[in-house]
């Protein structure tokens, strides 16, 4: 392994991490910025907007069915019925509380691209008046 130089001044840092710390050249809007931005107004499918919380609801969905199909066979079947008892249940739960994540994320996502088509709006506006 390669050691970086010591500066001058003794401090760990090389001259060239300090020039790129120091460097205006990012733009705050794009570093603050977790998700797309505000400029860019490129539309997305349904699909797009929608697709994980739909990946979880079908999941939980199918944990759930799974679940009761487990627990069916705790009262069927006489073998390993301990087993059926204890996992059933789980897998009830777990497939639930999945489907209700996800049927919570959707009202969650529209109001969120409610909001988002407000702020384009607004951003509209502002650039209108104030930049005349």
């Amino acid at each position: 392994m390669e050691i970086p130089p010591k500066s001058p001044d003794g401090s760990e840092k090389s001259p060239q991490s300090k020039e790129l710390i120091t460097s205006d050249t990012g733009s705050t809007l794009c570093m603050s910025s977790r998700s797309e931005s505000v400029w860019t107004s490129a539309s997305r499918s349904k699909w797009d907007i929608y697709h994980k919380p739909l990946i979880v609801v079908s999941v939980g969905a199918a944990i759930f069915l799974f679940g009761v199909v487990i627990t069916s066979l705790s009262c069927f079947l006489t073998k390993n019925k301990k087993v059926y008892k204890m996992s059933g249940p789980a897998f009830l739960s777990l497939g639930l509380m999945l489907l209700v994540c996800g049927l919570v994320w959707i009202p969650i996502i529209r109001k969120k691209q409610k909001q988002r088509q407000k702020s384009q709006f607004l951003q509209s506006l502002k650039s209108f008046f104030f930049n005349r």
